[in-house]
């Protein structure tokens, strides 16, 4: 059985950092692109970032370049999502997810992952 689990949320005031990690067990990690999704209060899955399964290709959402990185350890089984200058519209839960076969052009598409983590709960204040 697969299982990610996300970590390193938590509340932080605005401008601060984060990096958020996400271990994924169950099969080899390098079956798998990876997703980065968040939630904020009240509003829908919103695709954050992705990363394929060699690190050699990302992809972010245009908001958020040049604040977030996503990177990947193979050798520990997990991605890393670091956020910088955080603001309060980045209070959400982030949720990593694998995908086995992901689409150049459907990287943003929840439906295209295969498996999910529970989330971790990232709070900015003002």
């Amino acid at each position: 059985q697969v299982q990610l689990v996300e970590s390193g949320g938590g509340l932080v005031q605005a401008g601060d950092s984060l990096r958020l990690s996400c271990v994924v067990s169950g099969r080899p990690f390098t079956s798998y692109a990876m997703g980065w999704f968040r939630q904020g209060p009240g509003k829908e899955d919103e695709f954050v970032a992705a990363i394929t399964w060699n690190g050699g290709t990302t992809y972010y959402a245009d908001a958020l370049k040049g604040r977030f990185a996503v990177t990947r350890d193979n050798a520990k089984n997990t991605v890393y999502l670091q956020m910088n200058n955080l603001k309060p519209e980045d209070t959400a839960v982030y949720r990593c997810a694998a995908s086995v076969s992901l689409p150049d052009s459907s990287y943003a598409y929840t439906g295209e992952y295969d498996y999910w983590g529970q989330g971790t709960q990232v709070t900015v204040s003002s």
